[in-house]
């Protein structure tokens, strides 16, 4: 695919948003409004928020057990939703009902370094899988992207979870960020993350 990104194009995230990305999740869902998603979500309230660093405080303010705050944003069609600390964009019980009829690509990491990409569509789950670990792909098409995949920065050989991966790993998010590139068409850019303005909510988590 011509001018997709990859992994060296979102270099700026951890120069820009250092605190953002030690624990987010960034979501991109397809025909639907902010709004509409916040209340497929049954989120609560609403404020709004100009750039991604003003979802900091309220995030940890608002946040308790089972509720997450969210911001929510228009582009082309598609809403992005953006979460410090948050994880209901790869939540399947939320985000599998959000996707009947539209496509949802998700990606997640907390201060453990878990992290998780999810692509949903319809109703189903296509794709998951952890980043550092891509060689291990779940869901109802696993190896439909593996192109993408491997443009996008993913090494998809098997890797040993003892082994040393300190370099590998840094590039992670650049690499799924470029795949939801290449999954949603939308590219996320310093600009977007300084000057959108977000409508913001609290939402619950739905428990299996």
């Amino acid at each position: 695919m011509t001018g997709m990104t990859t992994a060296t194009d979102y270099a700026w995230l951890r120069e820009r948003y250092e605190f953002l990305m030690e624990a987010y999740c960034v979501t991109l869902v397809r025909d639907i409004t902010p709004e509409g998603l916040l209340a497929e979500l049954g989120a609560d309230g609403r404020s709004r928020i100009v750039g991604v660093d003003g979802l900091s405080g309220p995030s940890y303010e608002a946040a308790g057990p089972f509720r997450l705050f969210v911001g929510a944003t228009a582009l082309d069609g598609w809403t992005l939703m953006v979460e410090f600390n948050g994880y209901l964009g790869i939540t399947d019980e939320a985000m599998l009902p959000v996707s009947r009829g539209r496509r949802v690509v998700s990606q997640f990491l907390n201060v453990n370094a878990v992290d998780r990409f999810c692509w949903y569509e319809d109703g189903d789950l296509h794709l998951h899988f952890e980043p550092l670990f891509a060689d291990a792909r779940f869901g109802s098409r696993p190896d439909e992207l593996l192109t993408e995949m491997r443009e996008s920065g993913f090494d998809l050989a098997e890797r040993d979870e003892d082994g040393d991966h300190d370099a590998y790993y840094e590039t992670l998010t650049g690499a799924s960020f470029a795949l939801a590139h290449r999954l949603t068409g939308i590219r996320l850019t310093p600009e977007l993350f300084a000057h959108a303005e977000f409508l913001c909510a609290v939402a619950p988590v739905p428990r299996g």
